[in-house]
Formats: structure tokens, sequence, C-alpha cells
């Protein structure tokens, strides 16, 4: 378990997953497994009834999601984002991590009717993001780290307001609003002292949990949200100790069965003159529009701001280069934002997956490079920001 909660481990699975389901998809045996992935499984007595690849992203998504916001909920607290002037500068080079890609990808795409893609690069992919900077980053200081993080979790608020806000279809307001009830329930139930009645407790949090998620599907909006607002409305010390619990699982199954469903995509047979406006304008925004975006926005934040610790520019382009990593919430909203033009959605997915893969390869040179000069030098201190 302790290799499923380290920052190396889960990223390298999660690449992985990725290339066996991108070598699957286009191998004899791909036909069969795609067929496989949109077979249908349904809850008896239920309205459930979902695809095996929309079990995983709408389901065991949600897990990664219900994460993702408890951290968000510990860091706007207690952490890097709990005052204004801590999250200033994270925040403006977020907002130029998020900006920049849409602009590009907007250029990219302009006329070809696939201007309605550019949510798909605005997102960083944490858990790669940093378990590139566990591997190559020995010797960086901790400050980095924490600005990486930060934006991280900014880049998740954006995707996740996204999420909730763009890809909702056929909103049924009852039905959020039942959701809603569960979570406030599931708050205030999480919030009761008990001495006794631990595992009851435990079964009904576990029951509004699946309720929510139910609720939220059946509402119109993506069913993922459901794991946000749990996150979010769970107190605090039970909330780390339920993530605590759940990262093996996870880093282990949730992600890389995601990551292989994903990927699950045959390349087609087309010269490059004749794929998409939306496989270029992805393969450029990630790259590109991340790493300028945070760098570029990073620096004019520090000039501005004149207050706390000054990261390097190189530090900033690193950051940026490790930003572009967009993968696990990229495909999340590639699959949503073409998700009735499978041709469209496929090439958007390997524009993440190519534009993912070489901002890893970026990230992991421009690291490998500062770490060696700040084990050269001996103190991150002796060097001075630009």
């Amino acid at each position: 378990m302790g290799l499923l909660r380290s920052a190396r481990f889960p990223a390298l699975l999660l690449l992985l997953a990725a290339a066996a389901g991108l070598v699957v998809a286009n191998s004899p045996a791909g036909p069969a497994v795609l067929d496989l992935s949109h077979v249908h499984v349904g809850i008896p007595g239920t309205p459930l009834d979902l695809s095996l690849s929309h079990w995983v992203s709408d389901g065991l998504l949600a897990v990664f999601f219900f994460g993702v916001s408890v951290e968000l909920q510990f860091e706007l607290t207690n952490g890097q984002l709990r005052s204004p002037r801590r999250a200033a500068l994270p925040a403006i080079a977020a907002a130029g991590g998020v900006l920049l890609p849409i602009v590009l990808y907007l250029v990219v795409t302009a006329g070809s009717g696939l201007e309605h893609g550019w949510p798909i690069p605005t997102a960083t992919d944490v858990a790669f993001a940093l378990g590139v900077l566990a591997v190559f980053g020995r010797g960086l200081p901790s400050g980095l780290r924490v600005f990486l993080l930060a934006l991280a979790i900014l880049d998740d608020i954006v995707g996740i307001v996204l999420i909730a806000v763009l890809f909702a279809t056929d909103l049924d307001p009852w039905m959020l609003l039942a959701a809603l009830a569960c979570v406030a329930a599931f708050a205030a139930l999480g919030r009761v002292p008990l001495r006794r009645g631990r595992v009851a407790a435990g079964i009904a949090l576990a029951i509004l949990a699946l309720a929510t998620w139910a609720l939220v599907l059946a509402s119109g909006v993506h069913a993922t949200i459901a794991g946000v607002l749990l996150g979010l409305a769970m107190a605090q010390q039970p909330a780390l100790r339920v993530l605590h619990a759940l990262e093996p699982w996870t880093n282990g199954l949730v992600l890389p069965l995601f990551a292989f469903s994903a990927a699950l995509v045959a390349i087609p047979a087309v010269d490059a003159g004749a794929v998409s406006p939306a496989f270029w304008g992805v393969l450029l925004a990630l790259p590109v529009g991340k790493l300028v975006g945070i760098a570029g926005a990073g620096w004019i934040g520090q000039r501005l701001l004149r207050a706390g610790p000054r990261l390097p520019l190189a530090d900033l382009v690193a950051a940026g280069a490790l930003g572009g990593i967009g993968f696990t919430v990229s495909l999340l909203l590639a699959s949503l934002a073409f998700a009735g033009d499978p041709l469209v959605r496929d090439e958007a997915v390997l524009g993440v997956l190519a534009g993912s893969g070489l901002s890893l390869l970026l990230a992991a040179a421009l690291v490998s490079w500062r770490a060696a000069r700040y084990r050269r030098v001996g103190s991150p201190e002796r060097e001075a920001a630009p």
C-alpha cells in the first residue's frame, strides 16, 4: 500500500494504463474490447443503466473527485490557499495557464465548428505533475512543490466548475434539490459526535453518498460532481481519514481504469492534413499554452505583488511545463465536449495524450536541469530570482 501512496508509482501506473489502452485499442483485440466497453450494465429496480466505460467515468471517477475536493477543503482552511496573500501568486499563474491554452485552442479551431472544445486544455493533472516532480526533482526547493500544488488545485477548481456548468444535460431541478438534501444530511450526520454506533453511522453515510451520486446522475449534472459536493461537505478530519483509506484504491484502481478506458482509441488511418483541428488545438494548447501562460503570468504576478518568496523564472517555466500534463481531467473534458461526435472525440483524446506526453518529456528535462542546478549550488536561497 505504501507504493500506492507515493507520488512516483501511481504516476507510472497511470502512464502504463493509458499506454495499454492505446495499444489494446489498436491491436487485433481492439474492436472486441471497444464493444465490451459499450456494453450496458444496469442495477435492477433502479433507472441506473450505464455502459461499462460510463460506470468508470461517471461512477469510479467520482471517488477521485471526492479526494480532490477533500484536498481543496484542507488547502482552503489550513493550507496554501487559506489566505488571499498566499493564494495570490498561484491564482495569477493558474489564470494564465487557463486563459492562454483557451486562446490558442480557439485560434487553431476558428471556423471549424469545433470551438466548443476549448475547456479541454485548461486542466493540470496534479498526480502526474507531482509524480514527475518526485522522480526528477530531487534537490528542488519545497516552495516550488507548494506553488505547483496550489496551482494544480486551482486548475482543478476550474475543471470542476466547467464540468458542472457546461456539461449539464436535460437538467432536472427536483433531482438536483434531492441530491443537495442528501449532501446536507451527509454533512450533518458526519458532524454528530458518536461514542457508539460508529459502524451504523458509517453505513448510513455510505448510503447517503450513493444516493447523492445517483440523484446527481439523474439530475443531468455530471455524476462526478457528487464526489466534489460530498468531499466539501464532510467534516475535515473524518474526510482526511477517508481520503487516506481511499488513496491506494484511487491510485491503484480508479485512475488506471479510467486512463485505460479513456485511452481506448483506435488511431484513425488518415494523413496529417485530414486530422481534426481539435487534435491540433489540444496538442498545441497543452505543452505551449500551459508553459507560456503559467510562466508568463507567474512572472508578472511576482512583480505586481512584490511580497513573499519569489521563484526564479526558470522555476516558473518548469512549473509551466508540469502544468501542461493535463491527462485525467482533460481526458474527461474531451469525452464530454465531443460526446456527440465519436471521431472528433477520439482525435481530441489523442491530442490530450500527445500534448500531455510532450509536456511530460519537457517537464522531466526542465525539472532535472533545475534540480541539478540546485544540488550544485547547495541551497535554494543562494540562487536569487531574476
